[in-house]
């Protein structure tokens, strides 16, 4: 920024928290320009936000003005216009580029407001464009993007070659939960303490209820992930110096009575740009290279930031604003009113209860829960893909536009056709009685299809694979599960059995 623009105001959104997003030899703003904070009231009033959500999110901004002192002027109105309004009129302000196509519209379409470079992530705009346009497809395929990603940074690389001799050590991070184990036994993850600005936020989220300007789903229990810079560097360092060597081999796995398993927990920090995803990949790559964790723990974590999450940050700009809209199995069903109120109750099957209870009692599970159980019966019943993108949203601390739109609709729902994975991901109940210990207290059984027992994942399995045979049969990945459903002597029971089926 010239010299002359010193002065220029700053506007940090409330997922630029960190202080990398103001440093000046990353394309910040000057070292001596005056910063701004809007919070938005509208902004929660728009959707049905999960209570945590919205509590992290405004105490992570307020404890980042407490933070910033009188360099930041911290502005609440109705609404981002309005509060830019009171802050600097008419004058000129600089923003990095914001995390969705709607906020993006929006600050473009300011006559003062000058937008700076994305900052939060390791490959720009730009070479990730020249990247998938080079491959001359509209496929892309995470995988290949992770190799590129992996040999531009250096990481987890022995000279040209990756550590280890592979690149995806996938096969050996399946492997479902110790038998009989009720949990890992690992070392807790960290919780951080309230301040009084939680106090503060929770008696304004109180009173916004109470005079109906918002609506919330989901509860408010004692915050549990990070809301400053201090914070998500400590849940950083307790992961990788006591979690991350048995992150690896369980990441697929899920324990009723052990939720977090040897998860990071840091993708709210991350999302809110507390941390930056290259400190995050370096500091499990160095506790490698120690010696202190295993090749498969500190792969699988990366892929998680530098392969999913950059992949999917780059899907969701590079696909474009209408990508969203894709339903390509013409799902139209709605979301019941037990999955949006997060009611565990309505169900019968385990999985989805005890996975609903998590949801609503903390705004979090990890992947294999949201794509496996939540995700995989969104697919199986045929729910709109909008609507489930819509939900996953709200619900969870860590959901923005962004993660969830290529998440759902490309990933979770298929609903994109293909465009960047090579088939559904979703299952029967073998798979979750496999990998997790929810099958046994069930009232259905996973190997069972019709019936009162019958599991209605294994049920919606073959449900599903009947009601799209006409393109899944010419998918290489799923012909064979195809060519399954002609060995089902009890097919035309099994269907009508689904068309009535409630939960």
């Amino acid at each position: 920024m010239p010299e002359e623009e010193s002065g220029t105001p700053h506007w940090l959104f409330g997922d630029q928290l960190g202080p990398h997003f103001v440093d000046p030899a990353r394309g910040g703003p000057h070292r001596d320009a005056p910063l701004l904070m809007i919070e938005s009231r509208r902004v929660f009033g728009r959707r049905r936000f999960h209570r945590a959500k919205a509590h992290l999110v405004l105490s992570a901004m307020r404890h980042r003005a407490a933070e910033l002192g009188d360099r930041v002027r911290y502005v609440k109105a109705g609404t981002y216009r309005e509060g830019l309004r009171e802050a600097v009129g008419d004058g000129p302000v600089t923003v990095r580029h914001p995390t969705s196509h709607a906020a993006l519209a929006f600050v473009r379409g300011l006559p003062s407001v000058r937008v700076l470079p994305a900052h939060g992530f390791l490959m720009t705009h730009d070479e990730f464009r020249t990247w998938a346009d080079g491959r001359g497809t509209k496929h892309l395929r995470q995988e290949d993007f992770y190799r590129w990603v992996r040999r531009t940074h250096d990481l987890l690389m022995e000279g040209d070659d990756p550590a280890g001799g592979r690149w995806n050590l996938d096969h050996d991070n399946r492997r479902p939960p110790p038998r009989g184990a009720t949990a890992l036994g690992v070392p807790a993850p960290y919780r951080p303490r309230e301040s009084d600005i939680d106090a503060e936020v929770r008696s304004d989220l109180d009173r916004w209820s109470r005079e109906g300007d918002v609506e919330f789903v989901g509860e408010d229990a004692p915050r549990r992930f990070p809301a400053t810079r201090r914070e998500a560097l400590a849940a950083l360092r307790r992961f990788t110096e006591h979690r991350l060597t048995t992150f690896g081999a369980y990441e697929d796995a899920v324990l009723a009575e052990d939720a977090t398993m040897s998860h990071s927990l840091l993708s709210s920090s991350l999302n809110l740009g507390l941390l930056d995803p290259a400190e995050c990949v370096e500091r499990a790559e160095a506790r490698w290279r120690s010696g202190d964790v295993p090749l498969n723990s500190a792969e699988g974590f990366v892929r998680q930031i530098a392969g999913w999450r950059e992949f999917v940050w780059h899907v969701y700009w590079y696909f474009g604003a209408r990508y969203r809209e894709g339903n390509a199995l013409r799902h139209h069903g709605a979301l019941p009113d037990w999955f949006t109120e997060l009611d565990g109750e309505g169900t019968g099957a385990n999985c989805l209860t005890h996975t609903l209870d998590q949801v609503r009692t903390t705004g979090w599970t990890h992947h294999i829960p949201r794509l496996m159980i939540l995700g995989s019966h969104a697919l199986q019943r045929g729910w709109d893909p909008a609507a489930v993108t819509d939900w996953f949203h709200r619900s969870f601390v860590d959901g923005y536009d962004w993660v969830m739109v290529p998440n759902v609709v490309g990933m979770s729902q298929y609903a994109d056709g293909g465009r960047m994975t090579t088939k559904p991901y979703t299952s029967g109940g073998a798979y979750i009685d496999r990998m997790s210990d929810l099958c046994g207290p069930c009232r259905y059984k996973p190997s069972v299809r019709v019936g009162e027992d019958a599991c209605p994942f294994t049920a919606g399995y073959w449900n599903l694979l009947h009601r799209h045979r006409d393109r899944f049969e010419h998918n290489a990945r799923m012909t064979r599960a195809v060519r399954g459903l002609d060995r089902l002597t009890d097919l035309g029971e099994l269907l009508e059995q689904e068309r009535d089926r409630r939960d």
